[in-house]
């Protein structure tokens, strides 16, 4: 069975020292939850900061995004040596990052790969934009960025990876996905790009999140579908007692599934 796991994206929000008081609060909101995992994934001033107040409790930290070089001159980067030891997670190909940054299915590739060289573990995030799902295209769209974001990684280092589906059309807009209509692109355009690459067996084991205007009112319609393993939260994830009850009612909808 396949464990949900919440990512909380903040984007380019929060202070330092708005991220501790955020995360120590949250860090007693959802104390007694067991049965999700648990990321937060702040700006790269704050990273050091929260994995400090996140010490010895189960909630885990992320990076936003990272630079596929050790090290190098990229001025305003960020190498994974220089992540190792402050998160677990790095999140990799946001629609963001490839709509204003250049990023490609290539250097999400090369993200990809030198995450899982430095023992970090990358959220890869796919997504068809509007004129994409409107047109019909969103399976071959999301199937070619899983396949392409995964080429050259072995299926033993493809387990290790979570997949995030956020239709760019959802995401910030308040016009989130249905649950029905996003558990059949994991299914059939994640997944079974998946089984292309690796067989039917590692396709199941991987984690796909859905991402895109998640709430507390709408978390359900997604956690009782059986190929979404948890989500990528952006808004939400900045207002504690929202992403904590998304945390909760995961745990609880994935345990009685």
């Amino acid at each position: 069975m396949r464990a949900p796991i919440l990512a909380g994206n903040w984007k380019m929000n929060k202070t330092v020292d708005e991220a501790i008081a955020l995360v120590r609060e949250l860090r007693r909101l959802v104390l007694d939850v067991e049965g999700a995992e648990i990321v937060v994934c702040p700006a790269f001033v704050a990273l050091a900061s929260v994995a400090d107040a996140l010490k010895g409790t189960k909630i885990k930290v992320g990076a936003q995004d990272m630079h596929w070089e050790e090290k190098g001159a990229y001025t305003g980067a960020v190498s994974p040596l220089m992540l190792k030891g402050l998160c677990d997670y790095v999140i990799v190909g946001h629609s963001e990052r490839r709509q204003y940054f250049g990023e490609t299915d290539e250097s999400v590739n090369r993200k990809v790969k030198a995450a899982l060289a430095h023992g970090l573990t990358p959220i890869m995030a796919v997504g068809e934009n509007l004129q994409q799902n409107e047109s019909g295209q969103t399976a071959e769209v999301v199937g070619a960025q899983t396949r392409r974001g995964l080429a050259g990684v072995t299926a033993e280092q493809a387990r290790r990876i979570v997949i995030a589906y956020e239709p760019i059309w959802a995401i910030g807009t308040g016009k989130a996905a249905t649950g029905a209509g996003a558990n059949a692109v994991v299914a059939v355009s994640i997944r079974g790009a998946l089984a292309e690459l690796y067989g039917e067996d590692v396709a199941q084991s991987i984690r796909v999140q859905y991402g895109g205007s998640v709430t507390p009112a709408n978390i359900a319609e997604f956690m009782v579908m059986p190929d979404l393993d948890g989500a990528l939260v952006g808004g939400a994830s900045l207002k504690v007692d929202d992403f904590a009850e998304i945390v909760k009612a995961t745990a609880r909808l994935k345990r009685g599934a």
